[in-house]
């Protein structure tokens, strides 16, 4: 039930945080914005949702998730309602600051799963979690068709109610796990201890490059193939959609295989992956091949998370697992909100996406080196842990 509720709870908060991106090209020739202005209106979102989940990780340590999972989902509901009515820059942009907070929902659903399943389930039960992430595919299939056949506004209407409806749900029939005790000692603390962690700084950049390039894509997709491939609103949002679900799939069987063969290895090839499928659609190449490449890409970024959370939860101790997650979860938030800004303005300036692609290639290959160098088992070490 715990687990249910929460990945429900996670991908309905999900949708909300990626409300706008599905709608950045109505927005853009509607109050005729720049490549840039629109950027930042989908990035503002992903920004507020990467630093909240610091804050939330506290709360729900604190309070338990039931409380807070309950009251979060709520009080979302307040900026999904005032989007619907905005109508100029500068308004869209205040609701997008404050729907930042349904997208910090992954850091007080991690605790509050992990809190109810033994060690030895926990990967596969947060792996599930995870997959409430597919909300932003939600939203890429369901808001554009929303807004088509109702109106601007009905999608934000339908996420309000939903928000409502779980945030209620959670209150009545939620519950922490048996034994949760509050910590006695200070936020600040335990996230600093959890950051002087070698394995919680590595897998903190690792994520912001793959959970952040999923993020990136899953907000910016929309806009990059209606300028690039000339698509419909439609067509483009849901192409993005499928990517988001093809990572958000992927997302287990990187956890899966990281218990089979390694985190590490996982990790080494998916980056090797990501480095060729970016420089492949850099080209602009025909829709079949970008179709290829985006989709490859979409499932190594899946791959790339569910190893990182493996690598992590046994580099941690497990006290301190919930404050490493809420360490790498905003960095990979964080991760997401740079690109689409980035993409935007060289977009402006040079009217193609090539060189912020080749930047992320370029990225992916120098993760992949220090991964195959520093993170992966080398024969020596193996050798030494054999004898």
């Amino acid at each position: 039930m715990a687990l249910v509720l929460a990945t429900v709870a996670f991908a309905i908060n999900f949708w909300a945080w990626a409300l706008l991106s599905p709608l950045g090209p109505v927005y853009k020739e509607l109050l005729g914005l720049s490549s840039f202005a629109v950027s930042v209106l989908v990035a503002v979102p992903v920004i507020v949702g990467s630093l909240g989940r610091m804050v939330l990780g506290a709360l729900t340590d604190r309070y338990g998730g039931r409380l807070v999972f309950g009251v979060t989902s709520m009080l979302g509901a307040v900026p999904v309602l005032f989007l619907a009515f905005a109508e100029s820059y500068p308004l869209l942009l205040a609701g997008g600051l404050l729907l930042g907070m349904t997208g910090a929902t992954f850091a007080i659903g991690v605790p509050f799963v992990n809190a109810w399943f033994p060690p030895e389930r926990r990967g596969l039960a947060l792996g599930i979690f995870g997959m409430g992430n597919i909300g932003t595919g939600i939203s890429g299939f369901a808001t554009p068709w929303l807004a088509q056949e109702f109106g601007r506004p009905a999608p934000f209407y339908t996420v309000a109610v939903a928000l409502v409806l779980v945030g209620l749900a959670f209150l009545a029939v939620g519950r922490d796990a048996p034994g949760r005790t509050a910590p006695t000692d200070s936020f600040t603390t335990r996230f600093a201890a959890a950051a002087r962690l070698r394995v919680t700084r590595e897998m903190a950049g690792m994520y912001a490059l793959t959970f952040g390039g999923f993020v990136a894509f899953g907000v910016y997709l929309p806009l990059y193939l209606r300028a690039v491939y000339e698509l419909t609103v439609a067509d483009a949002a849901a192409r993005a959609a499928g990517f988001v679900v093809l990572a958000t799939l992927a997302r287990p069987v990187g956890g899966w295989l990281a218990d089979r063969f390694g985190g590490e290895r996982v990790l080494c090839w998916v980056l090797l992956a990501v480095f060729g499928c970016a420089i492949v659609v850099s080209f602009a190449p025909g829709m079949p091949v970008a179709t290829v490449g985006f989709l490859t890409m979409a499932a190594a970024l899946g791959l790339g998370n569910g190893a990182i959370f493996a690598i992590l939860g046994r580099g941690v101790p497990g006290s301190m697992v919930g404050s490493a997650t809420g360490v790498v979860g905003a960095a990979g938030g964080l991760g997401g909100f740079m690109p689409p800004i980035v993409m935007g303005l060289i977009f402006q300036a040079t009217g193609s996406y090539a060189i912020g692609l080749m930047l992320l290639a370029a990225m992916a290959f120098g993760a992949f080196v220090y991964a195959w160098f520093i993170l992966r088992p080398q024969p020596a070490q193996s050798a030494r842990t054999q004898s």
